[in-house]
């Protein structure tokens, strides 16, 4: 094709996918006003004893239709940046690289040049040494699709601290203060302070796996691309169970999850365990009042944090907790929810707001929301590599990929994150 220049191509589609954004973020604007004006007729006429059920339902609607646009804008962003980096983002695979990438496809498809994989991996600098466990590296291109796509699908992973380690084990020393000062004259004794205290951290790890197959006559067609099926099958698998370990994993065999640890009031808080604010009510959060709003506790849980954290702090919660939470005003009558921009998402208090799903809904005894510097709080350890094995044996006339992950994870600063439970004390 004369006169195709890539570059430009690229730069079109990025535009175009720009302007979706756009227009989704306007979308949201647009139904953000109508809600605003339906809950608060919908307010006013509480407070005369009534309750229309037509408008009830008609903000129910406006509701799903923000959420699902805000999601939609997510997504987007996601795309547009997911444009930036396939428009020339980083180094070009090396010669070393290309080959491995060449001999592993033959070894998926035919299971051809499997003697030849160990050496050009290290060729490659994709390992220095041979794993016992068997199995061989997915090729770059696979392991950062892969990586890309955890961060996207889950929530805690887009925010934690992320690190690389060579094996199932990362340790961290965490100052936790402690040393003193003292003022003195310029011919006073100097007695001696306290010594800052310091704390280790274990992270817990675990294996994650997955066994995707295809046929040998889908693998023999040339027009079959393994490396993006093998990365989309697994990217999918190992996300979906990243992310509830995340969550409430019990550091059994599984990274240990946020909601796992002990939860203390925050007026009691000690390191080794979370801090919490409570909503102010058994079941929920307090009804507006005079003298008391449903967003106090938000607020109470805002400055639970000290300064220090609060300026790369974020909520995490629920598509279900954003919902109610899209309902309430500050003592200014300021809604607290504001709709995402081109520059930022979605926001509670001026904070991003991070939706997963693996948290759980507001009721009695449960930690709906938690807010923090997540990267600060809690750290997740990739050990490197995503390693395959193939097996035409187990299933035929399939062929199974046996493909393998660890991962560890855990709360590296207990301060840095705090919790919101459903409760009156």
């Amino acid at each position: 094709m004369k006169n195709f220049n890539p570059t430009r191509a690229r730069g079109i589609v990025r535009v175009r996918a720009q302007d979706d954004v756009a227009a989704l973020i306007a979308q949201v604007n647009t139904s953000f006003e109508a809600f605003k004006a339906e809950q608060t007729a919908a307010i006013s006429d509480l407070k005369k004893g009534q309750e229309d059920v037509v408008r009830a339902e008609k903000i129910g609607r406006i509701e799903t239709s923000i959420t699902d646009l805000t999601t939609a804008v997510e997504d987007a962003k996601a795309a547009v940046d997911a444009l930036k980096i396939g428009g020339g983002a980083g180094d070009a695979p090396t010669a070393e690289a290309r080959e491995y990438a060449k001999a592993f496809d033959a070894y998926a498809r035919r299971g051809k040049r499997e003697d030849e994989l160990p050496e050009l991996a290290v060729k490659a600098a994709l390992t220095t040494d041979s794993d016992p466990d068997g199995g061989y590296f997915v090729p770059e291109n696979v392991d950062s699709t892969v990586t890309r796509v955890l961060g996207v699908n889950s929530a805690v992973r887009s925010v934690a601290r992320v690190v690389s380690v060579g094996s199932d084990s990362f340790k961290m020393l965490v100052g936790q203060g402690g040393a003193d000062a003292g003022w003195v004259a310029e011919k006073d004794a100097r007695p001696e302070t306290g010594t800052p205290r310091m704390a280790q951290l274990d992270l817990a790890f675990g294996e994650l796996y997955a066994n995707p197959a295809a046929s040998q006559r889908t693998l023999d067609d040339a027009m079959f691309n393994v490396e993006s099926w093998l990365a989309d099958e697994i990217a999918i698998a190992f996300a979906e169970a990243e992310g509830a370990a995340y969550i409430n994993g019990d550091g059994n065999k599984k990274p240990r999850g946020l909601l796992s640890y002990d939860m203390v009031a925050n007026v009691s808080y000690a390191w080794g365990k979370i801090g919490y604010i409570a909503s102010g009510k058994a079941d929920g959060f307090l009804a507006p009042t005079t003298s008391a709003s449903p967003a106090d506790a938000l607020v109470d849980l805002f400055y639970a944090l000290k300064a220090g954290y609060r300026n790369g702090a974020s909520f995490l919660m629920g598509d279900a907790t954003v919902g109610t939470i899209r309902k309430f005003k500050d003592g200014d009558g300021t809604w607290l929810w504001q709709p995402p921009t081109a520059e930022g998402p979605a926001t509670i208090l001026g904070k991003p707001v991070v939706t997963d799903d693996h948290m759980p809904g507001v009721a009695a005894g449960k930690f709906p929301i938690l807010f923090g510097d997540f990267a600060r709080g809690y750290t997740i350890a990739d050990v490197v590599g995503t390693r395959v094995l193939r097996d035409p044996f187990t299933n035929k006339p399939f062929v199974h990929f046996y493909t393998t992950k660890r991962v560890g994870g855990g709360v590296s600063n207990y301060e840095a994150v705090k919790a919101l439970k459903i409760a009156t004390s």
